[in-house]
């Protein structure tokens, strides 16, 4: 079975030969796992799948590719200190694992944090040709064998705090909504536009949305959402169908964002990533939105795979198949790029048991 098909039937709440799987990395464990796979040639790698070769996502076995154009590239882009294209400084911030040392990207400084510099800021062009070769050329390459995700998180809110600063922005949503909605505006702009070219370049989905929901509970209330990001991305993804209507519709946010989840299925949000286990209990949420939803994510990455053992790894991912899987609608993923910190005995576990279990051999 070919692996866009494979998605396809899960999304369609049918059970392939097997779950579909896709799996993102940090540069540093992709590294790692490239040496131990043996793979040569091309070292790009980028976790969002801007610029990435695919070298490793393809000799994996997984089953959707991702290509990235928006603010979420700019993680990672150099291992010294950096100015994105949005003039947002990062710096990295090394740690120290049993298997060598890694970096995060972090935000220093913010362009916006003074509100005299809001007037005068110029965003990045959306509609640079240039910003679509890469997806273009990987839609043409692979399209007709993969299911391919056009990713455009971090979408409005995260964004708009890295230009802003999160304290202030949030401060912004109480104080000032006037200028909280001008600041939003900018990044929902930006994304908006890129989703729309993806969208016409071909892609299957669209991965939009931000991290709203800390590990206990959300980063907003509710209500703050529902008034200043529910009605822009109701209207991202009604633009969106507009175009293709087939295209499917994939919201991003880590944490708790339950009070949220029956507003994204009424503004048409087809899949739900990436089901942090610490923070929701993934059967819960397929018994009580499965028929609405489908679900890409699910496996543990704060505590099982870095600091379980690969049996812990094989049973979470047996787990996830029999509660979440059982009549397809899952998309089984780490639910964050796989850290430095995680032995290679339990990223093959994962693997290993995802690819050899089949749908038949399940209750």
């Amino acid at each position: 079975m070919k692996p866009r098909d494979r998605v396809a039937m899960a999304l369609h709440h049918e059970r392939p030969d097997r779950c579909p799987m896709q799996v993102s990395f940090t540069p540093e464990f992709a590294a790692r796992l490239r040496a131990d796979m043996e793979i040569q040639g091309k070292k790009v790698h980028n976790p969002h799948g801007g610029g990435n070769t695919y070298e490793l996502e393809r000799a994996l076995g997984e089953d959707m590719l991702l290509t990235s154009v928006g603010w979420a590239n700019s993680y990672y882009m150099d291992d010294k200190p950096y100015v994105d294209e949005w003039g947002i400084a990062w710096a990295p911030q090394p740690y120290e694992t049993a298997f060598g040392r890694g970096h995060y990207t972090e935000i220093v400084s913010h362009p916006l944090a003074d509100a005299d510099a809001i007037a005068s800021y110029r965003p990045p062009d959306p509609t640079r040709p240039e910003l679509y070769v890469d997806s273009d050329r990987m839609i043409r390459q692979f399209g007709d064998e993969y299911w391919i995700v056009g990713v455009t998180v971090t979408t409005i809110f995260e964004t708009a705090w890295a230009l802003r600063g999160l304290t202030q922005m949030m401060l912004d949503m109480i104080d000032g909504p006037d200028l909280a909605n001008v600041l939003l505006d900018i990044p929902y702009h930006y994304h908006l536009a890129a989703a729309k070219k993806l969208v016409e370049l071909g892609v299957d989905m669209i991965w939009t949305g931000d991290d709203v929901g800390s590990q206990r509970g959300m980063l907003i209330s509710p209500e703050m959402w529902r008034e200043f990001l529910k009605p822009r991305m109701a209207n991202f993804i009604a633009e969106l169908k507009a175009i293709n209507p087939n295209v499917k519709l994939a919201y991003h946010s880590d944490g708790d964002i339950r009070p949220i989840i029956p507003e994204l299925i009424e503004i048409g949000v087809d899949v739900l990533n990436p089901i942090q286990p610490a923070s929701m209990d993934p059967g819960e949420i397929k018994r009580k939105y499965g028929k609405k939803l489908c679900f890409w994510g699910t496996i543990d990455e704060q505590h099982t795979l870095p600091f379980g053992s690969p049996d812990d790894v094989c049973r979470e991912v047996a787990e996830r198949l029999q509660t979440v899987g059982h009549d397809g609608g899952l998309i089984l993923a780490p639910t964050h790029h796989v850290q430095l910190d995680t032995p290679l005995e339990n990223f093959w576990a994962m693997i290993r048991t995802i690819l050899e279990t089949p749908y038949h051999s399940l209750s």
